[in-house]
C-alpha cells in the first residue's frame, strides 16, 4: 500500500503546470528594438566594437544569452551579437518571412477572408497566438497569419 502511495506521489510530481498559470513563468526569449537605432556589438560592453547598426524600431531578435545588462541576440538571418538591455523592448513583434507575400485573415482559419497581404520583411506587432496562427497588427491592419510565415514566435507558443 505504501509503495502505491509513493508511486502515485512520484507520478503527480511529474505533472506540469501550463505556462499561463505559472506566476513566475520566464519572459519570452524574443525582444525588439526600442528606438530607431540600436548597436549590435562583438561582446558585452561598450568597449567592444560595433558589428551592426540596426535602424528599424520594433525589429525582432531572439535572446540567446545574458551577461549583466547585456543580451546576446540572434536576428532572423542568424547574425548574433550583444546589445545593451536599454536598446531593447519586451514588446513582441514579428518579421514576415518567405519569398512571397503572406495573407492576413479575419480569423485563425486558413479559409477565413483575407483582409490584407504583407511582403517579406514587414515588421508587425504580435497580439495573440493560437497553435497554428498568430494575430498581428501590421501598420494598423489587424489580421491572423500562419506561423510559418513569420519569425519571432515559438512554434508551440500560445497566448492571448
Amino acid at each position: 500500500m505504501r509503495l502505491d502511495s509513493l508511486l502515485l506521489a512520484a507520478l503527480l510530481s511529474l505533472v506540469t503546470v501550463p505556462a499561463a498559470a505559472a506566476p513566475d513563468a520566464p519572459p519570452s526569449p524574443y525582444v525588439s528594438i526600442r528606438r530607431d537605432k540600436a548597436f549590435m556589438r562583438e561582446g558585452p560592453s561598450y568597449a567592444h566594437r560595433i558589428l551592426w547598426v540596426y535602424q528599424h524600431k520594433d525589429y525582432p531578435f531572439r535572446v540567446i544569452a545574458t551577461y549583466d545588462a547585456w543580451r546576446r541576440v540572434r536576428a532572423v538571418d542568424g547574425t548574433t551579437g550583444w546589445m545593451h538591455h536599454s536598446q531593447l523592448s519586451e514588446r513582441r513583434t514579428v518579421l514576415f518571412i518567405g519569398f512571397t507575400k503572406s495573407a492576413l485573415r479575419t480569423d485563425a482559419d486558413p479559409n477565413a477572408k483575407i483582409v490584407a497581404y504583407a511582403q517579406p520583411g514587414v515588421v508587425a506587432r504580435l497580439k495573440a497566438c493560437e497553435p497554428r496562427f498568430c494575430e498581428v497588427d501590421a501598420d494598423g491592419t489587424d489580421g491572423w497569419v500562419d506561423k510559418r510565415n513569420i519569425w519571432g514566435v515559438g512554434v508551440g507558443e500560445v497566448f492571448h
